[in-house]
């Protein structure tokens, strides 16, 4: 079992930074990777960046790419997702989530935190 724990989210005004991040506990050693996701209300949730624990390897939704940056600390099992230039578009729960296995469609994502608050006024 690996639990997740995500903290940093918050209310912050469009153009401002934030970062979040998600604390991995338990059985992590066996981690092939992190990602961040978001629900939005009404909305489906979605992808937004992943980061391959081992080498770094990263993704990111075309909606974020150039403004978010997911970062890891291999040592403290610590995954970060620093904002930047937020939109209110960006407002949604934000959800840190491993998988074991090489992601291939998604659905590899088996552990997922309960979620961070993120609030981008306009």
């Amino acid at each position: 079992q690996v639990q997740l724990v995500e903290s940093g989210g918050g209310l912050v005004q469009a153009g401002r930074s934030l970062r979040v991040s998600c604390a991995a506990s338990g059985r992590t050693f066996g981690t092939y990777a992190m990602g961040w996701f978001r629900q939005a209300p009404g909305k489906e949730r979605e992808f937004v960046a992943d980061i391959v624990w081992s080498d770094g390897t990263t993704r990111y939704a075309d909606s974020v790419k150039g403004r978010f940056t997911i970062s890891r600390d291999y040592a403290e099992n610590m995954m970060y997702l620093q904002m930047n230039s937020l939109k209110p578009e960006d407002t949604a729960v934000y959800h840190c989530a491993a998988s074991l296995v090489k992601i291939r469609t998604g659905s590899e994502y088996v552990y997922w935190g309960q979620g961070t608050q993120v609030t981008v006024s306009s």
